[in-house]
């Protein structure tokens, strides 16, 4: 069975217009999608569990049934950016919960200095409330001027839309599978099997996976913005 977040009325048509607007953009430019560096945070405990946002609600046959986080396991909260040809990260947060200005320090030290040289490059976030400060906005206008995406962005992404990004439908579950095929005792444990794992991750993955957003994107076009997960 597949997590997925419960839709508002309104997002329906949210995402059906967002589809149809990144289904444009490759329309005009074969490349676009080639240019997004997506980008997200997920919580890993010791003990096995990976949430994102303390809890995660079961899809179609339990919708109201949700998953409390483990709160008595150590856990780290890493950070990781997806492109068509590498990983960026993964980057550990100090502490499990990250601010606008934590977050805003991680964006000026780690991650934007690795893809600087990268010409009309495209920044995607979803809507976390570390993500919509108002200095983290600033800073992506100037940094990705009309090429971001996210909450307000130039582009908007659509809420509660986990199915459309690849770290959700890939790369976490591809990193948890991995991690926990056998037993973590400790936090220095977890994070170098994370690293360890994305470190590993192929060429041939990413392009599967790229492969798979263009998908998604047609799938929610089709079905006027329906969860790709339950469709």
């Amino acid at each position: 069975m597949q997590l997925v977040q419960q839709l508002k009325p309104s997002d329906l048509s949210i995402c059906f217009n967002f589809a149809v607007d990144m289904l444009h953009h490759t329309d005009v430019d074969n490349d676009f999608l080639q240019r997004i560096i997506f980008t997200d945070e997920a919580t890993f405990h010791v003990s096995g569990h990976v949430n994102k946002h303390n809890t995660r609600i079961w899809g179609s046959e339990n919708p109201h049934f949700i998953i409390e986080t483990v709160r008595d396991s150590p856990k780290v909260n890493v950070w990781c950016g997806l492109m068509a040809d590498r990983v960026i990260g993964p980057f550990f947060f100090a502490k499990s919960t990250a601010t606008k200005e934590v977050y805003l320090d991680m964006l000026q030290l780690f991650a934007i200095p690795q893809i600087s040289h990268i010409p009309n490059i495209f920044w995607q976030q979803d809507g976390a409330p570390p993500h919509w400060g108002k200095i983290v906005r600033s800073y992506l206008d100037t940094q990705f001027p009309q090429r971001w995406i996210g909450r307000d962005g130039p582009l908007a992404w659509p809420p509660r839309s986990p199915d459309l990004t690849p770290l959700d439908f890939f790369l976490w579950g591809y990193i948890k599978d991995k991690v926990f095929a056998s037993k973590i005792t400790d936090i220095t444990q977890l994070k170098t099997r994370i690293i360890e794992v994305t470190e590993n991750i192929s060429q041939t993955m990413l392009t599967s996976t790229w492969n798979e957003i263009e998908y998604r994107l047609d799938v929610t076009r089709a079905t006027k913005g329906a969860h790709i997960e339950i469709w």
